[in-house]
């Protein structure tokens, strides 16, 4: 992870770790217009890369197009007929072309430029670990109604939800789905919560729920473990406190198993619909779908992964489920004229491009409906790394920022959570400020459990606390250069959209 991969690792973090014993609903329905099938033979060397053909509904269209797969030389690995997405793999180099041509298929492409084969996941910095001894002491030191390194968690305090946790720990009727690197679910602050009837490793594009099969596989992938401490780590006297120490949580495994950990999109469309399937009432996304930083509606390959992962995300909002997700760790203006990817794609060779975040998507942010969350600091400032955009961003939470030091006996402005093996640290990253919009949710949920995920994510934007503006040019990094420019007035603005989310007034 020595590369910066700026979102999910943008949505991952940065960690610090303590040892205790990263509206899109506008695709035409019509095939694209494109040359007559050729032949599906393939030469023997070529490699065998997957893909998502997204169909219309009818089952017999999908037939028709199941048939037309293998005509192409292709291999259906699952087909998920309520969304119309079909996951293939295909060593046929002209397979995409092949199946946009076939009546009945809206879209088709390859969900990655490097053949099949394990790959990775992205963090905003380095994981800072507290040594045994530093965790004993304030182990040792804690209050009796606080847990063990709660003094550390300044985030907490930030948005109430300490004293939250006094009126309404949350329900444990509320499941919130983290959809990440895995969930250590043996981890003692998440043991008393998990829930495995509602996980899964999706990293085929189909679901295995053989028990364990969520978990990481390796201390490497600690993402999805620190997420889930976040939203759900019990009050139960060991180390931290989530934001909803009262609410279940859920791992469904999404990375590449390799040190890359990419999140590719038949990972993502597998999550959301197991999800949605298993009554989650809220996942958490704190990632971009791998390889393309940001998906182009007029790139066959990216308009095939934009379609696929939002049949997938809308279907799981349609059973009920709202989708939250982290808005970057690039600082960049989502509402801007152009943007430059530099880190496209991640699976291979990177090409840099100026892309219009108007017609390019970072996907699932900036999917209809998701929420889409901005990180602040300490100091309650947007952090230097959040990426930001008025009309985007929905609402802020902590996620951390190095730069914007706390009163706290670390002097961490990281976010601390669980990690595997037992073991707790600090990260930064919007990866880190989306659990506690999860969990605010949660609680929110919990409070109002007829709600729907519109109405969820209403009432978030609701209870929120806006800062407004910053009336001096904003310098995260204190260097004395102008990083990015706020848009908005003091409801809604491009830093924080309707704010910064509150634990306090979502039980109240």
């Amino acid at each position: 992870m020595a590369h910066l991969r700026s979102r999910r690792r943008l949505a991952l973090a940065v960690p610090v770790v303590l040892s205790l014993t990263a509206s899109l609903g506008f695709l035409p329905s019509a095939a694209s217009a494109a040359p007559a099938a050729e032949s599906a033979a393939q030469s023997a060397d070529a490699p065998t890369l997957a893909y998502v053909v997204n169909t219309r509904l009818d089952h017999r269209t999908i037939a028709s197009v199941q048939k037309a797969i293998a005509e192409a030389g292709g291999t259906v690995v699952v087909t998920y007929d309520r969304i119309g997405v079909i996951v293939v793999h295909s060593a046929n180099p002209d397979f995409g072309r092949q199946m946009r041509a076939v009546p009945g298929v809206q879209s088709a492409g390859a969900t990655r430029t490097a053949p099949l084969s394990p790959s990775g996941t992205t963090d905003e910095g380095a994981a800072q670990y507290l040594s045994q001894a530093e965790a004993v002491k304030a182990e040792q030191a804690s209050a009796g109604d606080s847990e063990p390194l709660e003094a550390d968690q300044w985030d907490l305090r930030a948005i109430g939800a300490d004293q939250a946790a006094k009126i309404n720990p949350g329900s444990r009727n509320v499941t919130v789905g983290v959809i990440d690197t895995g969930v250590d679910d043996t981890h003692p602050d998440i043991a008393p919560n998990f829930s495995p009837s509602q996980s899964a490793n999706c990293v085929s594009g189909k679901a295995d729920t053989t028990f364990g099969s969520w978990r990481p596989v390796d201390a490497d992938h600690y993402h999805g473990t620190h997420v889930a401490g976040e939203i759900a780590a019990a009050r139960n006297g060991i180390g931290v406190a989530g934001v909803a120490p009262g609410v279940k949580v859920a791992g469904i495994t999404v990375a590449q198993p390799d040190a890359g950990q990419l999140f590719y999109p038949e990972s993502i469309v597998c999550a959301f619909v197991f999800a949605a399937d298993h009554g989650v009432e809220i996942t958490n996304n704190s990632y971009y779908v791998d390889p393309w930083l940001y998906n182009c509606l007029d790139d066959p390959d990216q308009r095939a992964i934009v379609d696929a992962v939002n049949r997938a995300q809308l279907y799981a909002q349609g059973k009920g489920t709202l989708n939250v997700a982290a808005a970057g760790n690039s600082n960049h203006d989502l509402d801007s004229d152009a943007i430059v990817d530099a880190s496209s794609p991640d699976d291979g060779t990177t090409v840099s491009r100026t892309i219009d975040p108007h017609k390019c998507f970072d996907i699932p942010t900036q999917l209809p409906g998701v929420v889409t969350v901005s990180a602040v600091g300490v100091k309650g400032a947007k952090s230097y790394y959040s990426s930001y955009g008025d009309g985007v961003i929905d609402v802020a939470a902590p996620g951390g920022d190095k730069y914007q030091i706390p009163d706290t006996p670390s002097k961490n402005g990281r976010i601390l959570s669980t990690m595997p093996n037992n073991q707790y640290a600090f990260l930064q990253g919007t990866s880190m400020a989306t659990p506690h919009v999860a969990a605010v949710a949660a609680l929110l949920k919990s409070t109002h459990p007829q709600a729907t995920p519109a109405q969820l994510q209403a009432l978030l934007k609701a209870e929120a606390d806006n800062p407004g503006c910053p009336a001096e040019p904003y310098d995260g990094n204190g260097d004395g250069v102008v990083d990015a420019t706020c848009v908005g007035g003091k409801r809604v603005n491009g830093f924080y959209g309707f704010g910064v989310v509150n634990a306090l007034r979502a039980v109240k």
